[in-house]
């Protein structure tokens, strides 16, 4: 039988903050195994992966900005 701390635990969801900072820990590599343990526990996979294509899309934009950014500067458009 489960007492009332567990079940309390069980039903609280990660917040935005929390699951921002995973994803975003996580994506660079440097997630703690208490966090991760936690996002498994209480996290849900849609959130996770929309941030993570989130970030990605971001990351992957800002390149492109850089890069076209360098070849204007340079006039070799």
């Amino acid at each position: 039988m489960k007492d009332s701390t567990e079940n309390s635990e069980e039903s609280v969801a990660i917040t935005f903050w929390q699951l921002l900072r995973s994803t975003l820990s996580a994506f660079i590599g440097v997630q703690s195994n208490a966090n991760r343990e936690r996002d498994f526990k209480h996290g849900k996979i849609s959130h996770f992966i929309g941030i993570g294509l989130l970030f990605g899309l971001t990351f992957i934009g800002s390149i492109v900005t850089v890069v076209q950014i360098v070849l204007h500067v340079t006039g070799t458009d």
